[in-house]
């Protein structure tokens, strides 16, 4: 009698090895599919995206607030509650991260990075709006160079 062992791996993309090199896996993640979940699920969730302005207005995810990564203060989210579930987000994920871990240092405890940025966000279909709260197909990808990793959308970039 014999028996077959299968194994199941799931293949890495290029875009899953450059954030593998990335980050420092110092702030947990959480993958567009569960923040999606957690967001139609009507979750108490502070969501904070960390790109530049100019990023900011060309879209952003719903309900989000701009938190500018170059200008991080600590005092523009002294009022969130250290208990709050909060979501820091970039174009891919590094500055998020690096957000992320201040804000673990100043006590908040439910931090987490949005896997892959607004880039995975947009690349798995999941909505991203205007600065007037609109349905939009636009994402800022920082520069032109990066924007090889935004597949689906429209790439905007100066």
């Amino acid at each position: 009698m014999g028996f077959t062992l299968t194994f199941s791996a799931v293949a890495q993309t290029p875009y899953d090895k450059l954030l593998d090199n990335m980050y420092k896996n110092t702030v947990p993640l959480i993958k567009p599919e569960e923040l999606s979940d957690l967001m139609q699920h009507n979750e108490s969730l502070v969501l904070l995206d960390i790109r530049s302005q100019k990023e900011y207005q060309v879209s952003h995810l719903a309900n989000s607030m701009f938190i500018d990564y170059d200008s991080f203060n600590k005092h523009k989210i002294s009022h969130l509650n250290k208990d709050a579930n909060i979501i820091v987000y970039c174009a891919v994920g590094y500055r998020s991260e690096r957000v992320g871990e201040k804000l673990l240092d100043m006590g908040f405890e439910n931090v987490r990075n949005l896997y892959g940025g607004i880039f995975q966000w947009k690349n798995q279909d999941k909505p991203v709006v205007d600065t007037k709260g609109i349905k939009t197909d636009s994402v800022h990808t920082y520069s032109k160079a990066w924007s090889k990793w935004l597949k689906k959308g429209i790439k905007v970039y100066e």
